[in-house]
């Protein structure tokens, strides 16, 4: 209920464990679903599914842990909330340099599935500094 006002929901109906969110409360903004998502990052939450379910259209798949506290969730709730208002107050600018916290920034997401790196291979000064 805290979301109802934001975001989108993909299907009409009570949640369980589980919601499902489309990407159609971004219409307009030129801000897209991984932008959200990386823009999540530099709040200090894990973003969301966005891929699955593959019939939804800009997928936001939140299934919270049953550890988690009701503060948390209302937290995680309001920085949704915010960041949604921020995207459709035209603010793009900052979806689009998100994540900026963190310490790799966008990776080429196209490449790495493409010609992912299996093995990590230090550099020499990687290596002498573990020695």
């Amino acid at each position: 209920m805290k979301l109802a006002g934001s975001l989108t929901l993909a299907f009409p109906g009570v949640c369980m464990h589980e919601v499902l969110f489309d990407d159609a409360f971004l219409k307009d903004t030129g801000v897209t679903t991984l932008d959200f998502a990386k823009a999540l990052i530099d709040e200090g939450f894990h973003p969301m599914t966005m891929y699955f379910p593959l019939v939804v259209h800009g997928a936001l798949l939140i299934e919270p842990t049953e550890t988690e506290s009701k503060a948390s969730l209302d937290q995680f709730a309001a920085v949704l909330n915010g960041l949604a208002a921020r995207a459709k107050g035209g603010e793009a600018k900052i979806f689009h340099a998100a994540p900026r916290l963190t310490p790799r920034r966008r990776l080429d997401e196209t490449a790495a599935a493409r010609k992912p790196v299996l093995r990590w291979r230090p550099t020499p000064a990687q290596r002498e500094a573990a020695e």
